[in-house]
């Protein structure tokens, strides 16, 4: 029998079907720092491939179940959802929760926490909100479990959260979960940071929503005192709650506002003005117009020019003069707007329907839950 040469057995090794190739470390993690690189500069579609090729690597060198293929699937499951692959995003973040939960899966196991919050958002993405509101209070409280009631990882487990019990229609539930979200931001970045305006505002327009006229316009002027405190982002942070609060006063006007619990204050109102009674169409309240033409000298000191948030401004101005039956004061204001929304080419605002006469508000029980990310600006019921 001839010997055969050790070269040829190597070889034939090599190339046997099914042969399993030795996975190294080193390996695996420049896979990943190619897979950051392309996630971190947003090119998702290139970050795909590699976190796939992450996946395999990972599996091939510590089996299909190990604890170590918890983290390359949550990437994998993230870069599936930033790509809007939500149905691929929620079998990867699955399989990574029950390989988190047969391995571990403790109220403190820290592995748990990416995929849960993975998971609840793809669940709120796709409208699932029961789910996702199960899944993210299980992703919040193991934050709280490992980090403290009030550390600022929670935040963006909190925002698809109430997302999802706002969708949900459960009032208490959200109205408690926004309040916690602006004091972790409070605690996490001071009360005065510029991070603080995002739950602020969210929390106004939610309140607005609801019909809380005089409650929302306390967040909007709350959110302003932060904006104007922001140095030379200034002009452009004040505009936004600047129409809030004239929005709510027009809305208070028009419709009434549902009732609160305890006395509201308004830190915008002037002092001395008489109380104008909600059952009269014409009597707006003049803060409301004061802080449109605050609204627009801030813009005018932005450059290059904000065409867009002027043009949305002389909007409301114009609803605002419309609601107080000053048609032709209204319809100048409109014609300006369309001029600078013309420039900032965002003329579709202007082009959908308004709503002509008036209908009696609803209780909060009965409102329609806003979509994600809603920031819709009520029209002027005559």
């Amino acid at each position: 029998m001839t010997p055969v040469k050790l070269p040829v057995l190597i070889a034939a090794a090599l190339l046997a079907p099914g042969a399993a190739r030795a996975v190294t470390d080193a390996e695996r993690v420049a896979v990943y720092q190619e897979f950051r690189s392309a996630f971190d500069a947003h090119r998702y579609e290139d970050a795909l491939p590699l976190a796939e090729k992450l996946v395999a690597l990972t599996q091939d060198q510590y089996g299909a179940s190990d604890r170590a293929l918890i983290n390359p699937l949550s990437n994998l499951g993230t870069t599936q959802y930033r790509l809007k692959d939500y149905k691929s995003a929620e079998d990867t973040y699955l399989k990574s929760v029950k390989i988190a939960a047969d391995t571990g899966g403790s109220s403190a196991d820290r592995l748990m926490l990416r995929p849960l919050h993975g998971l609840g958002a793809t669940y709120y993405a796709t409208q699932q909100y029961e789910d996702a509101s199960l899944t993210l209070q299980r992703a919040l409280d193991l934050s709280r479990n490992l980090d403290g009631l009030l550390n600022p990882g929670q935040l963006p487990i909190l925002e698809p959260l109430i997302g999802s019990l706002v969708s949900l229609e459960r009032h208490s539930e959200a109205d408690r979960e926004f309040q916690y979200q602006e004091r972790v931001a409070e605690s996490a970045f001071g009360s005065n940071d510029v991070r603080v305006i995002r739950p602020v505002d969210g929390y106004a327009h939610w309140l607005e929503h609801m019909g809380r006229y005089a409650a929302a316009r306390a967040q909007y002027a709350r959110e302003l005192i932060v904006a104007e405190n922001s140095g030379s982002r200034a002009p452009g942070l004040v505009v936004d709650p600047l129409r809030g609060i004239a929005r709510t006063y027009r809305l208070e006007a028009l419709n009434g506002g549902e009732e609160e619990s305890g006395p509201v204050a308004d830190p915008f109102a002037q002092p001395g003005l008489p109380l104008l009674s909600p059952r009269d169409s014409h009597a707006l309240n003049p803060d409301g117009e004061r802080a449109l033409n605050i609204a627009l000298r801030s813009i005018d000191k932005i450059q290059p020019p904000d065409h867009r948030n002027r043009g949305l401004t002389l909007m409301e101005l114009g609803d605002w003069y419309l609601c107080a039956g000053q048609l032709e004061k209204g319809l100048a204001q409109y014609r300006d707007a369309w001029k600078e929304l013309a420039q900032a080419g965002a003329t579709a605002v202007l082009s959908a329907p308004r709503p002509a006469g008036r209908t009696p508000p609803r209780s909060p029980r009965s409102r329609s839950a806003p979509p994600r990310g809603w920031r819709g600006r009520p029209s002027c019921w005559r």
